[in-house]
């Protein structure tokens, strides 16, 4: 049954031409719109896969935006409120300036990549930051400990990973509604 259906793909191939082997019936890409993703073999590996690279890259912002808010808030002695605004402020910041860097550096105009920064990664940080900054609230004594404190760098590395896996679905609904990181893809 595989070889006959690998026999029909090289057949319709060359009937149609190399080019149009990865058209739809009407001429169109089955990449065009991310609706379809569902009707390609494979189509869920890939969108978990797209998924993922999204959401880690969305931790990695938000990962250095709250080591270094929390780091800075802890060293200089602010309360909680102060501290997770800082984080949070700082989160949002290193996550939109990783999407906007090559995106800049790629041609696309500033306010053009700001826009799509903003679409890209919004929900996706937002997620992030409700679970990772409430996960530390909830541990006793996080947000007191200090920088040389084993419970600081555990509550903040745990709560990150909880909010990653919060984060992923969210991010690949989006991307299979053509939206999210979606957007910065037709940039790549």
């Amino acid at each position: 049954m595989a070889r006959r259906g690998l026999r029909l793909l090289l057949t319709s191939q060359q009937t149609r031409g190399p080019e149009s082997a990865h058209a739809g019936s009407d001429g169109s890409h089955p990449h065009a719109s991310a609706s379809h993703a569902h009707d390609r073999p494979g189509a869920a590996a890939s969108l978990n896969r797209t998924a993922f690279a999204a959401t880690w890259h969305c931790l990695t912002g938000c990962a250095i935006g709250e080591v270094l808010g929390l780091a800075i808030a802890t060293a200089l002695g602010w309360g909680n409120l102060a501290s997770i605004v800082l984080a949070v402020v700082l989160a949002f910041f290193f996550g939109y300036a990783l999407t906007l860097r090559p995106l800049v550096t790629g041609g696309v105009p500033t306010r053009q990549a700001a826009r799509i920064a903003l679409a890209a990664d919004t929900v996706s940080i937002t997620v992030m930051e409700i679970v990772d900054n409430g996960f530390i609230l909830l541990v006793p004594g996080a947000m007191a400990a200090g920088l040389g404190d084993f419970l600081f760098w555990w509550s903040l590395a745990v709560g990150l990973f909880i909010a990653f896996w919060a984060a992923f679905p969210v991010n690949r609904a989006l991307i299979a509604r053509g939206r999210g990181h979606a957007a910065v893809h037709a940039y790549h």
